[in-house]
Formats: C-alpha cells, structure tokens, sequence
C-alpha cells in the first residue's frame, strides 16, 4: 500500500486537486482511501442523532449502515492516525491523506501562496501553477492530477504498516 499526505496552507487547493487525483488513480486500476485530518472541535457524528447518543452512552464503536452507505464512529485516545489507516484502509492500494503535516507518511506540499512549506517540513515534492524556490532534491509538479498520480506511481514507496507504529 502507498500512502502519502498532501499538504499546505489553508486555500492552496489541496482538497480540489485530491479530488481530481481519485479518478485518475481510479482509471488506472487503483482501489484508493482517503483520510481527512480535522481540528478536534469537529464534530464527526450529528448531535441528537441516534449515533451519536450510542457514542455518548459508551459505545466504543458505532457502525451507522444502509444498504448503500456505512460510516464506522468511535472515540480514540489520541493514537496515531497510522494505527487506523492500517486497521480501516490496510487492503487498499493507495490512501490519500489531506493534511497531517507532522506524520511520517511520504508528503506532497500544494503551493498556492507565502512560503511554502518544503523549508519547513520534508515534501517529496511541490504542486503548484507558480514559481516558488524548494530545497534542493524537492520535485516541482503542475497542477495536473496525471502527472501527480505519475509521481506517486515512480517515487512514493510502499509503506509497511508494521513501521507506521
């Protein structure tokens, strides 16, 4: 399984271009995972709603299901995102994060504007319409989820689940 984390600033349009990116990894053959990092005030389950008065009650986890759709809800005592992403997401073949600059996961940096943040976090590489100065040994990519999903399929490695504890 590959697994790399997009990140950069707020605006910079990492959530579009991922959105782009799945269909692409999807047209090549890919079964693709996403996980979204969020601040720890967002809520995940809908107050009031019967999930959430399960959770409440002390529910370790909750499994909201339909015949179409299935969303898994539980607390966590702030492990890593690592231990999940093996546990919930360990059979696909590439899961995209979006954000989660401090993990360990391999990271791609979308650059809109300021500094960017390959001087202060190691990226693989940069996305970006612009001109903008990275470390040396950073790749500089367009805006184009072909030649995104190209880099992830040359240079993001494998990624053990074992070495993500």
């Amino acid at each position: 399984m590959k697994v790399v984390a997009f990140v950069g600033r707020k605006g910079a349009g990492k959530t579009q271009l991922i959105c782009e990116l799945i269909p692409v990894l999807r047209a090549r053959g890919y079964r693709v995972g996403t996980v979204k990092h969020v601040s720890p005030d967002v809520e995940p389950d809908s107050p009031g709603r019967d999930t959430h008065r399960h959770r409440l009650a002390g529910a370790e986890r909750v499994l909201l299901y339909s015949s179409r759709h299935g969303a898994v809800f539980f607390d966590h005592d702030g492990r890593d995102v690592a231990d999940f992403v093996a546990r919930f997401l360990g059979d696909l073949d590439i899961v995209v994060l979006e954000g989660f600059k401090a993990s360990a996961y391999p990271k791609i940096e979308v650059y809109a504007s300021g500094e960017p943040l390959a001087g202060e976090i190691p990226v693989l590489a940069v996305v970006t319409g612009r001109k903008v100065v990275v470390p040396d040994g950073v790749r500089l990519l367009p805006r184009d989820p072909e030649a995104v999903a190209d880099f992830i399929e040359a240079e993001v490695p494998e990624w053990h689940t074992e070495g993500a504890r």
